[in-house]
């Protein structure tokens, strides 16, 4: 980066191209942490049994195992990305469109297959997204770009997250779950505008090869001990603040907080706190290393997550409201970025797909395995001391950076 400007590392297609891959993956996401929740909860399920909803979120962290199938077969439209987008991102908006249509208080299980049908779709988009996004990215723009990507995902959760909750004071749940739909829109348009990657590789020859290949190289390149431990830290990274966001609404619900002012006051904040952890993510990522990257926004993560623990003590008051969701937002976001970088760069770019998706199935699993039991913990020792146990759960991921990204080793490679 040395001999660009930033202006001219940021105004380029490439990075426009991340943002509208950071919104079309992160909405359905968003639909499941974040409206699915409260549309049950306003609906009258119990706590535990919207912890387990995410289960549903199981192919999040199982991708890894279909990702072979969509690097090595390509579909006969669009080219070898862009295909398995189109398809993903029609699934997805039909699947979505179609769970508003449902009362969950009489056929709840047939929520969950939808939900695990939204939660199936999304994760194969994933794939093909992230894999597009690393052969479209040289390595000096991983930082950037990633960064950019993550903040438009969290962007995103304004939708399901703020302007579904709005519209569902004024409007039935089907239209709501149907207007949210439309805005796959936006990838559906980003697929059909965009180009195949220049440095796309060569797809894999056989299944064989798509299997096995990305895994030997992954580990052939780190050894075995090192390869274990990067995916250590992929997992215990984000668990502290993934449990602490999974019941985000329901939380925000039984501190006293109105559909409405969730939708508004919570969100506006984050939507201010996601611009100015774009830029200053963004700035950062360029100034320092991945690496130091890790350090700085791992221990934002933590402080964001304390910011739950002060709300719960304090009860219903929309200034500590908006402190706190746009401190969230910071942190996280910016940690999600950084871990979204470190993830990219050590992958091989002839395998993107599926080491890809075995890096950010691992950094999904805690949001999908103790998510599921968050409602019971919650229900057993109440909301401050849960938020106190997700930030003493965030810790071991910080000390495994000293393994896996030192911080005077700001060049280390994947």
């Amino acid at each position: 980066m040395q001999s660009r400007s930033f202006k001219e590392a940021i105004l380029n297609q490439r990075m426009l191209i991340c943002v509208f891959t950071g919104f079309t993956s992160g909405l359905p996401l968003y639909v499941l942490i974040q409206l699915v929740p409260a549309w049950l909860r306003v609906e009258g399920v119990g706590l535990a049994e919207i912890g387990f909803f995410a289960l549903v979120g199981f192919p999040y962290t199982w991708k890894f195992l279909w990702s072979p199938v969509m690097d090595r077969f390509t579909l006969p439209f669009l080219g070898r990305r862009r295909g398995w987008m189109l398809v993903t991102q029609l699934a997805l908006l039909g699947s979505i469109a179609s769970m508003g249509f449902i009362e969950p208080a009489l056929s709840i299980w047939t929520v969950a297959y939808l939900a695990a049908a939204v939660a199936f779709f999304s994760a194969s988009q994933d794939i093909v997204l992230d894999a597009y996004r690393r052969e479209l990215l040289p390595d000096i723009e991983l930082g950037l770009g990633n960064a950019i990507h993550v903040q438009a995902y969290r962007l995103s959760g304004l939708v399901p997250g703020a302007l579904a909750l709005i519209l569902a004071d004024h409007l039935p749940w089907h239209t709501v779950f149907m207007v949210v739909a439309m805005f796959m829109g936006v990838g559906l348009l980003l697929t059909l505008v965009i180009q195949e990657a220049i440095t796309e590789p060569t797809p894999p020859r056989t299944m064989r090869e798509a299997i096995v290949e990305p895994f030997k190289d992954f580990i052939e390149r780190r050894g075995l001990d090192a390869a274990l431990l990067v995916m250590a830290f992929l997992f215990f990274y984000k668990l502290g603040d993934n449990m602490a966001t999974a019941l985000q609404t329901p939380f925000f619900v039984d501190v006293g907080f109105s559909l409405t002012q969730i939708g508004s006051v919570a969100k506006f904040s984050s939507l201010i706190a996601s611009i100015i952890g774009g830029l200053v993510g963004g700035v950062i990522m360029i100034k320092v290393s991945i690496n130091r990257a890790l350090w700085l926004f791992g221990l934002v993560q933590i402080v964001s997550i304390l910011g739950f623990a002060a709300l719960a003590e304090a009860g219903p008051n929309l200034w500590v409201l908006g402190v706190v969701v746009a401190l969230e937002y910071l942190g996280v976001g910016l940690g999600t970025a950084a871990l979204t970088a470190f993830i990219a760069r050590s992958t091989n770019p002839a395998f993107a797909a599926t080491q890809i998706a075995l890096f950010t199935a691992l950094a999904a699993l805690p949001r999908t395995l103790a998510n599921a039991v968050t409602g019971i913990i919650v229900e057993q020792v109440g909301w401050t001391n849960f938020f106190l146990m997700c930030t003493a759960l965030a810790v071991p991921g910080m000390l495994l950076l000293f393994k896996v990204a030192p911080w005077n080793e700001p060049q280390e490679s994947g």
